[in-house]
């Protein structure tokens, strides 16, 4: 978990709740993914921490960079983070935030990692296996992994299905190890 998780929550909540009094959960979304590049770039970071640089600069600072494309709410947000000096934690509100919204949306995100790239036939035969599974919409993050051998490793939140040939292979050594 990020060093700013804790920092984080209490904005997300706020966030999350005017996105959706609002109807704006996929607007906010895109606004906070924007912000957290801006805030996280090393150059901003560095900024962020300048005891010359103060609270409002930086805030106009992300605010030009971003230009127009933040709504009066989110240049709101931008200017509480750098007088809060929680800029930094744009990443971690963006996360969280993200996880909330597939939540509200009944959408389940799902890593997929394989040892070769997947075809589409394929892609939706997992997805639509994990939607049997869990009753929700999956939407999936797929990565590869040469490593593994064959076979695939699926992580969703705390749950993790390790058919791997590698991870196989691990549990028979264990087994016959024991």
């Amino acid at each position: 978990m990020s060093e700013f998780a804790s920092l984080a929550r209490p904005y997300v909540r706020a966030i999350f709740d005017i996105a959706r009094g609002s109807g704006e959960l996929g607007a906010f979304s895109d606004q906070l993914a924007l912000i957290a590049r801006i805030a996280t770039d090393p150059a901003v970071r560095a900024l962020d921490g300048n005891p010359r640089v103060t609270r409002e600069h930086l805030a106009e600072l992300v605010l030009d960079v971003a230009g127009e494309a933040l709504s009066p709410k989110a240049q709101n947000l931008v200017r509480l983070l750098a007088h809060n000096r929680r800029l930094a934690a744009a990443g971690e509100i963006h996360a969280q935030y993200e996880r909330l919204k597939a939540e509200a949306e009944n959408v389940l995100e799902a890593e997929v990692e394989t040892a070769t790239e997947l075809d589409d036939g394929q892609r939706q035969r997992i997805a639509d296996a994990l939607e049997a599974k869990v009753g929700r919409t999956v939407r999936l993050t797929l990565t590869t992994n040469p490593e593994l051998l064959g076979g695939a490793v699926i992580r969703t939140g705390d749950w993790v299905y390790d058919g791997s040939v590698r991870g196989q292979l691990e549990k028979m050594t264990a087994a016959l190890n024991a």
